[in-house]
């Protein structure tokens, strides 16, 4: 659909959510009805708030899902920033514990949700990055596999089903906002952040699974889910974390409006209801000390007035460095807010945040009616998600959105067929002697809980095999003792978890990980090397000297079972590669290896 033809549907929508089709279907007409009843409700509401009101309305601050005790100061905190300061909108994220993510029981989270519920004055809107499912935050629900995953299994209905389910289970969980599906194109193989996060590389084809992300989800049964597409205008062809620091893309406009912003399009031209801004700088279209997030000419001037957007633009998480360091948390928020921006996402400090956007209106830099229309775009939505009807989670039904027989299904099928083969020399994959091979599980760290289900697998399978289960804090000692170990073992599966992951900085072994594939590569007596990257799908270009080399695109457990069957010979491996290795792969490559066994 063309920029002309989404703004005039655009100016159709009351509220301004892109939808797109032409001719107008009937459930395109049933929805613009909906979209003008709600803003009705909405402006009602509207009108009774004061400035002050209206700004907190477009701040959303986090929440962990677990339920505080009532004197405590989390409880107080959440008190003060709901019934006190009157914010719009709370986002779930992980706790994390001795270095690894937590994720919240339903139930509890339930609880929760429904006590804030009734401490505020307007319904709260609930978000969460349900990149890979409601999975990524919440326990009990159904373990799918990356984007990338989706990218590498090739099927466009697969990515339609995970938009659905996600849909469905964040509606049970009492979410009404997926910060989901990632629409960047993974175009730099030194991406920290990205990786996996994305469907692949070539951006016609994210594209393509973007729309149909966005399409499933929008399909769903029940209240509708709102969806969002990240990182704009796209954080794919970066080497810096912007959780760091300021990330930036050096490409020119021609190179961004083919590959960068192409999947934008597609997602937008689907009825995407919001767009996520990134912290990062992009010269050929801002000034190069300046994040997207606070930059008019991006937010406004390409995606508003180019690109017809007319849903809501939500910030990054706004206490990451790529914009903190810049900025004091005041600062940050009046000049998202002037950039275009509708919402404020996590703000160091939410009042601070209030305080700084209320006084810039009443200095004039900010005029009222720009407060006005962001505020009514999110409640709004609040309206179109249902919550003007019921804002509280119904947990008798909670066990009945989660984990249904067919997510699990699909998640299953999308593991087994994104498993890729790039490497394969002497067929050493499938394992000839499993029982006979050594297992190295290489954890992020100590008490991380990925690798786990794959070393239980490999031990049903072959209970005599050497299985070793490391930290990146391995001794040298203990490497010495593998390596020769392992010269009398029928081949070497060293499975490695390094992915994207924020505040880490890289994707690459850390430890002495490196020192253990140095050494086996190099020693004359040690069998085949297989190297199984459930992470980072680059990883083989540190070691090229291994004999095979297998990618899952997924740290999922649901991805850990399907590389043991893979490498027992149960499944056959049929992936391709949706994205490029220098000097190994070019997108679409992969050696299909048959089954061998049951």
């Amino acid at each position: 659909m063309s920029g002309r033809k989404l703004v005039a549907l655009g100016a159709l929508c009351m509220c301004g959510f892109a939808i797109a089709a032409a001719p107008i279907s009937a459930a395109t007409k049933d929805y613009v009805a909906a979209e003008r009843a709600a803003r009705g409700v909405a402006q009602g509401w509207l009108q009774r708030l004061s400035l002050r009101e209206r700004v907190a309305q477009l701040v959303m601050v986090p929440f962990y899902g677990d339920l505080p005790r009532p004197r405590s100061q989390a409880w107080r905190e959440y008190v003060r920033w709901v019934r006190e300061l009157r914010v719009g909108g709370l986002i779930l994220i992980n706790r994390i514990e001795d270095g690894v993510a937590r994720n919240a029981e339903p139930y509890e989270m339930a609880v929760f949700l429904n006590r804030m519920q009734r401490l505020a004055p307007l319904p709260l809107i609930v978000a969460g990055d349900f990149e890979r499912g409601a999975s990524m935050r919440v326990a009990g629900t159904t373990k799918f596999p990356h984007l990338m995953a989706f990218g590498a299994a090739g099927d466009l209905e697969a990515t339609r089903a995970l938009g659905r389910a996600t849909a469905q289970e964040a509606h049970a969980l009492g979410v009404q906002w997926i910060f989901a599906p990632d629409a960047d194109v993974n175009n730099n193989p030194d991406n920290p952040i990205i990786n996996i996060r994305s469907f692949g590389e070539d951006p016609g084809r994210v594209a393509e699974h973007v729309r149909a992300f966005v399409e499933g989800a929008h399909a769903a049964p029940g209240r509708r889910v709102l969806v969002t597409l990240k990182h704009f205008p796209g954080h794919g062809d970066t080497a810096t974390d912007s959780h760091l620091g300021l990330a930036r893309n050096d490409a020119d406009r021609k190179r961004l409006d083919a590959v960068e912003l192409a999947p934008f399009r597609a997602g937008i031209a689907a009825g995407a209801d919001a767009v996520m801004t990134a912290h990062m700088a992009v010269p050929a279209l801002d000034s190069p000390e300046i994040p997207a997030t606070v930059s008019r000419r991006i937010l406004t001037g390409l995606l508003r007035d180019e690109l017809g957007f007319r849903g809501i633009i939500v910030t990054d998480a706004m206490d990451m460095q790529g914009l903190a360091r810049q900025f004091s948390p005041g600062e940050a928020a009046v000049r998202a807010i002037e950039a275009g921006a509708d919402l404020l996402l996590m703000p160091p400090e939410p009042e601070a945040a209030v305080k700084a956007v209320t006084e810039a209106v009443v200095r004039g830099r900010i005029s009222r009616r720009r407060i006005d229309e962001s505020a009514l775009r999110l409640l709004t939505a609040k309206v179109l998600s249902g919550l003007g009807r019921k804002r509280f989670v119904d947990v008798e039904q909670i066990a009945a959105g989660l984990d249904s027989p067919e997510a699990g299904e699909l998640a299953r099928t999308v593991a087994e067929r994104a498993v890729t083969v790039l490497r394969n020399e002497g067929a050493a994959i499938p394992l000839s002697q499993p029982e006979r091979a050594c297992y190295f599980v290489l954890f992020e760290n100590r008490y991380a809980v990925t690798g786990r289900r794959l070393a239980a697998e490999v031990r049903r399978r072959a209970p005599k095999a050497q299985v070793w289960l490391w930290d990146p804090g391995v001794p040298q000692v203990l490497v010495d003792q593998a390596v020769r170990d392992a010269r009398r073992a029928s081949a070497v599966v060293i499975a490695t978890f390094a992915t994207a992951s924020a505040y880490r900085g890289s994707t690459e072994l850390t430890g002495n990980y490196p020192l253990l594939l140095e050494r086996l590569q190099k020693e004359k007596e040690t069998p085949p090397v297989v190297l199984v990257s459930l992470g980072n799908p680059y990883l083989i270009r540190s070691y090229p000297g291994v004999a095979a080399y297998m990618t899952a695109f997924s740290t999922a457990p649901t991805s850990e079972e399907a590389v043991v069957k893979g490498l027992f010979g149960e499944i056959p491996m049929v992936g391709q590669t949706p994205v490029s290795i220098p000097g190994l792969a070019r997108i679409g490559d992969g050696i299909r290896v048959e089954a061998r066994r049951r």
